[in-house]
């Protein structure tokens, strides 16, 4: 191995001296093959107060380790290369390590190893392969360096395992008739560590079958008065039912055949006995207590649990048999880290006096996620609810069939006729549980799962989606303690960027309450940034990424593709069009896929009734930075081709509804082909303005990642597309933010034409904010590359225009003449709606001088013109200023026609004061 860190940090050939870059080292060991980000790092060198150049800084220790790495490969070896283990990996770095070359990943593996023969009872296996894996320590973990939150974690959970496999080896040999050789071995232990009850227990079982009653009594008594002088308590159960045998001399614990003992996997899974003392006594000592109360195997309850009020209610009068039908099965389903255990677990503790006969807990995976087989979760089932061996008894264990079917039918056997709550953890598919609930139909079961299993017959179904916002702020308060009662504000701001997980609460509460040096605001800063969040909820191996992560892992590769693309999907939400575009596939196949995902809780679909698309999809916040990272890591060739996929589609569909919004509005083209799998008519249909206003961010969305992706003419007329809905809607901020990248993308690429088209649609919405000397230098600039371009159409539309801003500063005559070259321009290159517009232009001068037989002549041509130009909202304006102009002449009053508010295009009004009325001679 090159890599150490069960003892002090090192590494071949040469471990680096300097304390900092052993600490950036030992923490990427300890996370290898996961991305630390920047932050984390600076977080475990410099704490709360890191310097200035604490990146700067970071990155030179960086550059050190890797150079040390790579010291013994040669001179040729370049740093960027093949060989460089140390990678750069936003938001920080990844230590890619073999299995092979770090201790940790062996020291894991060969305790799996021995955890997995000690459950099968091959005892002499177990104790070989945990002796191994101890054997790779070399002193406490991670020692020799100075520890910062992150390693202080590591090294506190490290030490905690060394010591849970160092008391089932101990366990094994025990087993395997060893009691004499480990005495000596347990008197040290038992000394070193006073306060770990199970090395008490197992010392007393080593003495008393060495012959050796009163040594074993003596140490009962040197345990008890450690508990006491240090913690003030009496020893836990286990260890008070053990002296009890002893004092009594019970015949059974001579043999070596007693039932298995009992595991409590560190971390906390749900094969914790629920009687198992919670002060070290609960790992491999369970059997030396004799039990004669119900079967319960059950995890403790969370003590801070929140919320969840109405699933509670139903599942206790589930539980209760107050539901109508026959149900006796509860389905729990949501996304990973919403809390199915927890609510699954409290209603099992809450439902003690309903189930006499036992209540018992089954994790439907194994250590590394895979799904268990049906026949070993029956089997593990079947051990669970066997009651204990009788005193003195000669037989061991009863041995289980090995066949499926006559598994199920001992397992029904077993129930047939008993009160007994069964709780299937975690399950994957109806499949695998189906001949499980077959074998037990007589008892009640609470299942939990990240899918559905809507095909489960006869079963009741709640889907746990995440907290309501006062639940996550109260959960936050009862984990994160004053300092989080203390700033209400940054607590909620935490619980909506966790997302409102219980999952992320929890780590998130925990992460503050192990670094006292932080506050609440400056977690809730941490969390901000969407590339770093999930980095920032890790503590331990309380890891949200990695819970997140099975759920991923759990579907097809098709699945998680498509979970990595749609992640490129605009927030808040996205239309089944987009999901078509982003995954380049049919529709119907892409409401398949979709909707996989929907099934498996990686995506949410929101019933939106009165919208065009009825059905929009999103993503959980915890869930979106996770397909972004997996894409980048996975496949980050896709990303590119997914957004122009998408960008184009939101080109085409923008098109469509801008020439139904605004016919005959300058816009750009787009030389490419439109996706065929999309089709306009269907997803704008005759709502052009309601698909604007329901796309409106995706809109936004998809300029901003054409002009980062560098698709320059794309950007330029995704923009073009969408001013003709910004300038009806008023939307000036947006309008301003997605124009501006799309003038700097045409001046990138050197498209005179994009920009004029751009530079003319920013001197209106200049023009609409009152901007007038600014907007009429848009408009000229514009002319003049259109007129460049040879385009004298769009150049004639840029003089009345100009002629607009003139006439908003007031300067009418100006204006009129201004507006008659854009009409001779017009007329010239037979542009119907040029005409239009200089002729509405026209008659507002002629309105303000007083000349009212003009003003209605030349917006009744100003109609015929638009209506040659196929433009109904034009031709609707000119007839409307027209019966306004009649109805106040028709008044008696003339002058008062010269005065009438202005609507000097569709929509948009301007207010000028009326001239002074001449005297007369």
């Amino acid at each position: 191995m090159r890599y150490r860190v069960l003892g002090p940090v090192r590494m071949t050939p040469q471990t680096p001296s300097a304390a900092k870059p052993r600490a950036v080292l030992a923490t990427l060991l300890v996370q290898s093959n996961t991305v630390v980000s920047t932050h984390t790092l600076i977080d475990e060198l410099w704490g709360a107060e890191p310097p200035r150049t604490a990146t700067t800084t970071l990155q030179v220790y960086v550059s050190q380790l890797r150079k040390a790495l790579l010291a013994d490969t040669g001179e040729a070896a370049d740093v960027t290369g093949t060989a460089q283990p140390l990678l750069t990996r936003p938001p920080g770095y990844l230590m890619q390590l073999a299995p092979e070359e770090l201790d940790l990943t062996v020291f894991e593996s060969l305790r799996a190893e021995g955890r997995a023969a000690y459950g099968r009872r091959e005892y002499e296996a177990a104790s070989r392969a945990l002796s191994r894996a101890l054997g790779l320590w070399t002193g406490p973990a991670l020692s020799g360096l100075p520890h910062g939150p992150s390693l202080e974690t590591s090294a506190i959970r490290l030490n905690e395992l060394r010591a849970e496999v160092l008391e089932q080896r101990i366990s094994a040999d025990l087993r395997l008739g060893l009691h004499q050789e480990l005495v000596g071995e347990l008197m040290g232990l038992a000394h070193e560590h006073p306060l770990r009850e199970t090395l008490h227990c197992h010392l007393m079982v080593a003495l008393y079958r060495s012959g050796r009653q009163s040594d074993a009594l003596q140490a009962y008594q040197r345990a008890r008065r450690s508990l006491a002088d240090e913690l003030a308590v009496e020893p836990g159960p286990v260890l008070t039912r053990l002296h009890e045998r002893v004092l009594a001399s019970d015949p059974s614990l001579a043999r070596h055949g007693e039932p298995p003992l009992r595991l409590v996997p560190v971390g906390g899974s749900g094969d914790r006995p629920a009687g198992a003392s919670g002060n070290g006594s609960g790992n491999g000592s369970a059997g030396y207590g004799r039990n004669t109360r119900p079967t319960v195997w059950l995890p403790p309850a969370a003590a801070d649990f929140t919320g969840r009020e109405d699933q509670l209610a139903v599942g206790e009068r589930l539980l209760a048999g107050e539901l109508p039908g026959r149900n006796r099965v509860l389905v729990l389903s949501g996304r990973a880290g919403a809390g199915k255990t927890a609510l699954a677990v409290r209603l099992a503790h809450d439902a003690a006096g309903r189930f006499p006969d036992g209540r018992v807990m089954v994790t439907l995976r194994d250590a590394d996620g895979r799904a268990v087989e049906p026949r070993t979760a029956m089997a593990t089932l079947l051990r669970r609810l066997r009651g204990p061996r009788a005193t003195g008894s000669d037989s061991g264990p009863e041995p289980l069939p090995s066949s499926k079917t006559e598994l199920a039918e001992l397992l029904h056997e077993r129930t047939e006729g008993r009160e007994v709550l069964i709780i299937l953890d975690d399950a994957v598919s109806e499949a695998q549980v189906r001949p499980v609930l077959s074998a037990v139909p007589g008892s009640t079961v609470i299942l939990t799962s990240r899918q559905v299993l809507g095909a489960l017959e006869s079963a009741r179904h709640l889907t746990l989606d995440v907290l309501s916002t006062r639940e996550a702020e109260a959960l936050l308060m009862a984990c994160g303690g004053p300092r989080m009662r203390d700033d209400p504000e940054a607590a909620g701001e935490i619980a909506q960027l966790c997302g409102r997980l219980p999952l992320a609460l929890r780590v998130a509460a925990a992460g503050l309450a192990a670094r006292p040096h932080w506050t609440v605001a400056g977690l809730a800063r941490r969390l901000r940034d969407e590339r770093t969040r999930l980095a920032a909820l890790a503590l331990g191996d309380l890891d949200v990424r990695g819970t997140l992560l099975t759920a991923y892992r759990d579907v097809d590769e098709k699945a998680r593709r498509a979970f990595r693309i749609l992640a490129l999907a605009a927030l808040p939400d996205f239309a089944p069009a987009t999901g078509t575009a982003l995954l380049a596939v049919d529709p119907v196949e892409a409401e398949r896929i979709t909707e996989q995902l929907v099934q498996a809780h990686l995506l949410e679909a929101r019933r939106q009734p009165g919208r065009l698309a009825p059905v929009r999809y999103s993503f959980h916040s915890l869930l979106r930075p996770l397909a972004l990272e997996a894409l980048a890591e996975e496949s980050p060739q896709e990303g590119p081709a997914a957004v122009e996929r998408l960008c184009r589609a939101f080109l085409t569909l923008a098109r469509h509804a801008d020439a139904l919004l605004a016919p005959g509005r300058e816009r750009l083209t787009y030389e490419a082909e439109p996706p065929s799998a999309i089709s306009p008519g269907e997803v704008v249909g005759n709502a052009p303005l309601r698909w604007f206003q329901e796309e409106a961010a995706s809109l936004s969305e998809a300029v901003r990642q054409a002009h980062a992706a560098g698709l320059w003419s794309l950007c330029c007329s995704l923009a073009s597309a969408t001013a003709g809905y910004y300038e009806a809607s008023a939307l000036w901020d947006e309008w301003q933010t997605t124009h501006d990248l799309a003038l700097d993308a045409a001046r990138r690429s050197g498209d005179a034409k994009a920009e004029a088209v751009i530079q003319r649609s920013l001197g209106d919405l200049a023009w609409q904010r009152h901007q007038t000397s600014l907007a009429s230098d848009r408009y000229r600039l514009a002319r003049q590359l259109f007129t460049r371009q040879g385009d004298r159409v769009a150049a004639g539309r840029c003089l009345s225009a100009e002629a607009d801003a003139l006439l908003a500063m007031g300067q009418i005559a100006r204006a009129g003449h201004g507006y008659a070259r854009a009409l001779s321009v017009s007329r010239l290159v037979d542009d119907a709606r040029g005409s239009a517009e200089s002729l509405r232009g026209l008659a507002l001068v002629a309105q303000r001088e007083g000349r009212h037989e003009e003003a209605l002549a030349r917006m009744k041509e100003c109609e015929s013109a638009a209506r040659a130009a196929g433009d109904r909202r034009w031709t609707e304006y000119a007839s409307r200023t027209g019966s306004a102009l009649r109805i106040a002449l028709a008044s008696g009053r003339p002058a008062g026609a010269s005065s009438i508010p202005l609507e000097v295009r569709p929509g948009v009004w301007l207010f000028l004061p009326s001239r002074p009325a001449r005297r007369a001679a």
